[in-house]
């Protein structure tokens, strides 16, 4: 499986960034896919992801209300909708495919890193 992530971009605090990662592979829709996000300094840490179906996500409490993961199979891509942007939410964010949503070691197919800035 190969991730391609876009959407990134600069935006100012309050506004709304879409971000979309799509796959290339018939398998895509076996696998959980996830948002994670990194800031100079600091360790990935996963902010939204998403089961194969889409009937399970999880957020991590400093999204939670804001952004939204969703997935299209049928496209092979998924989305993570965020809303309110916060300069904290500065960082590069990275989309994960894995089988297992909840476990981070699990995602071992990578896309590159698409940059959101938030200005305040």
């Amino acid at each position: 499986v190969q991730l391609q992530a876009s959407g990134g971009g600069v935006v100012q605090a309050g506004g709304s960034l879409r971000l979309s990662c799509t796959a290339s592979g018939s398998t895509f829709g076996s696998y959980a896919v996830a948002w994670f996000r990194q800031t100079p300094g600091k360790e990935r840490a996963r902010v939204a992801s998403i089961d194969w179906s889409g009937g399970n996500r999880h957020y991590a409490d400093s999204v939670k209300g804001r952004f939204t993961i969703s997935r299209d199979n049928a496209k092979n891509t998924v989305y993570l909708q965020m809303n309110g942007l916060k300069p904290e939410d500065t960082a590069v964010y990275y989309c994960a495919a894995g089988l297992i949503m909840a476990s981070d070691k699990s995602y071992e197919f990578w896309g590159q890193g698409t940059q959101v800035t938030v200005s305040s």
